[in-house]
Order: structure tokens, then C-alpha cells, then sequence
């Protein structure tokens, strides 16, 4: 058993180049017995199918805010309160801006500030919200734990 077992894994992938690597790291994560919810971006869209994603996840990837998941759920509230972890890979400069900046205009943004504010103001907690960023540039991870978000 792993540290990953049984956990749930957000996984948001922008449209960077790197959205390839979304793939294996989607791979790794169910290996290590993981279960992965896949975010995808329109502009992520254009380097990797949803198909593809979700193929490899076993389960359905959001790409629309408006998609219900069960008639009574509403995904961006069903997905953040799912999520151990929310991953963004490749965490491009437009989502790392929306994140900072309060904007929850998509899926993936929308998770996010569910996921940092469940209760609060998004644009307040947003400042709140951190990103590791490794030299490169991806991915961002973000731990969700019961006090708020950490690195």
C-alpha cells in the first residue's frame, strides 16, 4: 500500500506543451492506486484529447463548467470536495494568473477556488492559494488540507 492509495487526485491540464506528460503522469498516479479526476482546458484540449484522459483515468474528464456529473451534483463543488490533492500540470502563466487573481472562469479555475475557499470569498482566499512552481515552469501542487491550502 502507498501513500497515494485510495486518495483522489484532481488533475488540471492547461494548454501548455507539456500537456503530453498528463498522460504519464496520469499513469503513475492510478499505479500508485491513486484515484485520478481529470480537468481539461479548452486550450489543453488542442495538445491532448479528453479521450485519451480518460482512457487512462477510468473516469469521465470535466472540460465544461456547466457539465452536470449526477443530475443533484454540481461538478466544480463535487470535485473540490473529492480532491486530496489538486494538481495542475502543465501549470501555464494564465491559470497560475487566474488562481492569484481571484478569476474562476473555467472548470479548472473554478475548482481551484472551490478547492482553497469552500466557504469564503474566492478573490480574498486566492492570495492564500500556493503554488510550487519547479524551475521549468510545472507543474503547481497545491495540498488540500482541513486549515487551508499549502504547498
Amino acid at each position: 500500500m502507498t501513500t497515494l492509495s485510495g486518495k483522489e487526485i484532481v488533475l488540471g491540464v492547461t494548454g501548455g506543451i507539456a500537456a503530453y506528460k498528463a498522460c504519464e503522469i496520469v499513469r503513475a498516479l492510478r499505479k500508485e492506486g491513486a484515484g485520478v479526476r481529470v480537468i481539461l482546458t479548452a486550450s489543453g484540449a488542442r495538445f491532448i484529447t479528453p479521450l485519451t484522459l480518460q482512457t487512462l483515468s477510468k473516469n469521465p474528464v470535466s472540460t465544461d463548467l456547466f457539465d452536470l456529473i449526477t443530475e443533484s451534483d454540481i461538478s466544480h463543488i463535487s470535485l473540490a470536495q473529492r480532491a486530496n490533492l489538486l494538481m495542475i500540470a502543465p501549470a501555464t502563466a494564465n491559470i497560475l494568473g487566474k488562481i492569484r487573481s481571484g478569476i474562476a472562469d473555467d472548470m479548472l479555475s473554478t475548482v481551484a477556488m472551490a478547492t482553497a475557499a469552500p466557504a469564503k470569498s474566492s478573490a480574498v482566499q486566492a492570495r492564500r492559494f500556493t503554488t510550487t512552481v519547479p524551475r521549468g515552469g510545472s507543474p503547481a501542487i497545491c495540498d488540500i488540507s482541513s486549515d487551508g491550502v499549502s504547498a
